[in-house]
This record gives C-alpha cells, sequence and structure tokens, in this order.
C-alpha cells in the first residue's frame, strides 16, 4: 500500500491523528519525526497537575487503540509506519514527571527513541505478537515504561 498524502490525512481526522499531524509522512524516520512532534504536546501538557497529566495521557493511549487500528486497517498494513500517533503517547508517557528543561525533553526523546527502536523483551514480543491497535501501542506504551523508569532513576541520582 502507498503512502497516503498529506491531502488524504486531511480529509481523515482518524489518520491525520495516527500519522501524527503528518510526521509520518516523513520519507526517513517517521517514528523518530513522530517523536518529535509529540515534543511540542509535552510541553504544553508539562505544566498540569500530574494526575491531570496522566489522565491525559492515558486517555490519548485509549484514542491510540482505536486510532491505530482504523489507520492500520485502511492501509491493509499492521503496524504501518507513517502510524506514529503511539510514538507521541510514548513520549508522553517517558516524560511523566520528569523534570522540565530541555535536557530533560532531549534525554526523554533519546531514551524512548532507543527502547521503541532496539526493543527489549518484552517489548520485542509484544510488538511481534500482539495484534491490532492494542499490539501497535502496546510496544510503544513499554518502551515509554523502560525510558521513564532510567530518566527517573537518572533525575534522582543527579539532583
Amino acid at each position: 500500500m502507498k503512502q497516503p498524502s498529506f491531502s488524504d490525512l486531511l480529509r481523515s481526522p482518524t489518520m491525520l491523528l495516527a500519522f501524527g499531524f503528518g510526521s509520518g509522512l516523513a520519507p526517513r524516520a517517521p517514528g523518530t519525526f513522530g517523536t518529535l512532534a509529540a515534543v511540542p504536546i509535552w510541553l504544553l501538557l508539562q505544566p498540569l497537575a500530574p494526575a491531570l497529566y496522566l489522565a491525559v495521557v492515558v486517555a490519548a493511549a485509549l484514542l491510540g487503540f482505536y486510532l491505530c487500528e482504523a489507520a492500520s486497517k485502511k492501509l491493509g498494513v499492521h503496524d504501518h509506519s507513517g502510524i506514529v500517533w503511539d510514538e507521541m503517547v510514548g513520549y508522553w508517557l517517558t516524560m511523566f514527571m520528569a523534570p522540565s528543561g530541555w535536557i530533560w525533553a532531549l534525554y526523554g526523546f533519546a531514551l524512548f527513541r532507543l527502547f521503541d527502536i532496539a526493543k527489549p523483551q518484552p517489548i520485542g514480543w509484544a510488538d511481534r505478537r500482539v495484534p491490532g491497535g492494542v499490539g501497535i501501542m502496546l510496544d510503544d506504551i513499554l518502551a515509554a515504561v523502560y525510558a521513564a523508569v532510567v530518566l527517573q532513576l537518572t533525575a534522582l541520582f543527579i539532583g
């Protein structure tokens, strides 16, 4: 299946969100571009109280199960590389209660991309075995948990 055009995405709110507002159309490393698109939204989320921040991220993840499933079916490809809503949610989860500042934003970005690409277990298992929108989202949620733990431990020991 060919990559949808940006005009195709604009016609469908589901596809527009699944493709990270168009960031998933990047010809190379769409997952990285999708994660990059999540950073400005994180800047808007960061001042929220932790409970509200987490509620927004959980809602985005639940929405992601639907978006990723619908986009995958429309494209006829499980986990099409342009579907990047999962990367966006993964970054927001990684950054839950992260210290503020660009160094931490970049560190969280690098950690999330590292775990999302390397897929240590059980991330790799989830990526290969869990079908549908849940499977598309789950490997990124697990990568985010790994990245968040490393980020929080770093923050704890660096101060």
